[in-house]
């Protein structure tokens, strides 16, 4: 019996953890740059520009190829310098590109409210414009689920949320239906083990005898 309770503890265990952590269910969200062409540059003397990525309260992200304008740059997702950030909620963060500037102030290009809801394409791209400035292509797969259940999107982006809410709902009642069925299984398998050892050691002792009253018969001693 202590046997099928370990192995059902550990099943109850394991159950557990798919409700915790679904299948197919991201907890997070990792943002790279897939393109991005400049169409100005803020160095009073025509230099090089030195562009990097921000987010509040976290590292910058130093864009090395990029150093001509209205010339687009193409990247892997693989690059040192990438990903660009993290979304590990559907919390937004104020985020930008940037500028360096030696003698003054860094120079922006633009800051907005970067959120995984801005991730609704299919293939989880998401491109930010900005007029006479920059347009930049970013690709996040995992931001899917966790942008579409943000409070900031519109009525149709809401009703896809709630669609997908109702798939995790579907995924997670199909887990524990299937995790109880391997519990139950699995405690009906090792009774069923159980029962057949119990037998099989009555057998090799009735057996045991048997033998023991065959050798007396042959010896005479019965």
């Amino acid at each position: 019996m202590s046997n099928s309770r370990a192995v059902a503890v550990i099943l109850i265990f394991y159950s557990i953890l798919l409700l915790l952590f679904p299948p197919g269910i991201s907890s997070s969200g990792v943002v790279t740059l897939e393109s991005i062409q400049i169409f100005t540059t803020h160095e009073w003397l025509n230099g090089k520009p030195t562009l990097y990525f921000l987010c509040q309260k976290e590292n910058k992200t130093f864009l090395p190829d990029v150093k001509e304008k209205n010339s687009l740059y193409t990247f892997k997702g693989e690059e040192s310098w990438q990903p660009l950030t993290e979304f590990v909620n559907k919390k937004c963060k104020r985020c930008g590109f940037y500028e360096k500037d030696t003698l003054k102030t860094d120079d922006i290009f633009d800051e907005w409210e970067f959120c995984p809801s801005d991730f609704m394409a299919p293939d989880g791209k998401y491109v930010r414009f900005k007029d006479k400035e920059f347009n930049a292509t970013f690709l996040c797969p995992q931001c899917i689920p966790l942008g579409t259940s943000s409070d900031r999107t519109s009525g149709s982006h809401i009703g896809v949320a709630k669609e997908k809410g109702i798939n995790v709902v579907l995924v997670i009642s199909i887990t524990v239906v299937v995790s109880v069925g391997c519990i139950v299984g699995a405690i009906a398998a090792c009774r069923y083990w159980q029962r057949k050892k119990r037998e099989q050691d009555r057998a090799r002792f009735l057996k045991l005898f048997d033998d023991v009253d065959d050798i007396e018969d042959e010896l005479g001693l019965g």
